[in-house]
């Protein structure tokens, strides 16, 4: 979720706490910083050393794979002890930024070279745009084990690179594209046909957030922002948060009938709005 900076290394010491206490899986922010910059590890390792039985998962840009190869991708597993790997896929944020890179070729072919050759499972991670079915489709054939679609209604880059704008045009650029991306229920429907699991990301806020995404399809869930409020504030706040998560999460499946999330997964569903009025248009 985060790291490469020294003042990160104590919220990801209280998540890896939790996620040590709770039994949960647990992804850190892009480890670029720290590949380029040892000094910054400690920000990263301190979530292995906190959560030794963790399900714990690196990050690394595909743009960063391309350019340093599997040496990179190793060298980020190595650093926290990951069992998986988050490729993230971010062309919006690389788009705006004035530092960005606006080159994407050779990326695709990267990761199906990093998926042949490993040793450990590659996740392709959206990071807030959505991932179309016709995406997924190239990703599966790539070789990746699963899809973090990284929905739209989450972490908007647009606005975050918006303010961090050194220049009129890129201010201007930032605002444009504020309302770009396939909404996360739109992008999890269109991903989970397309085979192979599935983790949605993108808005997901609470227990009941969950259960919908489990129902869709969804095999994992993962959120950021309610966990990072509630680590920025105190171990007692990060646990409280996710006792009433998880309480969420259950009182729905008690709603409906569902004695495991297996269950939960064959509900049937029923979605309105204008959500509903583009997955019907999509049919």
């Amino acid at each position: 979720m985060t790291g490469g900076h020294p003042d990160t290394a104590e919220v990801n010491r209280r998540l890896a706490d939790a996620a040590e206490r709770f039994g949960l899986g647990i992804g850190v922010g892009s480890q670029r910083a720290a590949l380029e910059n040892p000094d910054l590890e400690d920000s990263f390792t301190v979530v292995r050393e906190h959560a030794p039985s963790a399900f714990v998962c690196g990050n690394l840009g595909i743009i960063q794979l391309r350019d340093h190869g599997i040496e990179w991708a190793e060298r980020a597993m190595e650093m926290i002890d990951a069992q998986a790997l988050c490729i993230h896929l971010n062309p919006l944020q690389e788009a705006i930024q004035p530092e960005g890179d606006h080159d994407l070729s050779g990326c695709i072919d990267a990761l199906a070279h990093l998926c042949a050759e490993c040793s450990f499972p590659v996740i392709a991670k959206e990071t807030g745009s959505g991932i179309s079915a016709e995406t997924a489709r190239t990703l599966w054939s790539a070789g990746v084990a699963a899809i973090d679609i990284g929905g739209f209604g989450g972490t908007n880059w647009a606005a975050v690179e918006r303010e961090r704008a050194t220049s009129e045009e890129q201010l201007r650029l930032g605002e444009h594209f504020l309302e770009w991306g396939i909404p996360t229920v739109v992008s999890l429907a269109e991903v989970v046909r397309t085979g192979g699991p599935v983790i949605a990301t993108g808005g997901v806020r609470s227990g009941t957030d969950m259960a919908k995404a489990i129902a869709l399809g969804a095999e994992l869930c993962g959120m950021a922002l309610p966990l990072l409020k509630g680590a920025m504030q105190s171990d007692e706040a990060l646990n409280r948060t996710i006792e009433d998560i998880h309480t969420q999460l259950r009182v729905a499946m008690f709603c409906t009938g569902s004695k495991t999330l297996a269950e939960l997964g064959r509900v049937r569903t029923y979605i309105t709005g204008t959500t509903g009025q583009i997955l019907h248009t999509e049919e």
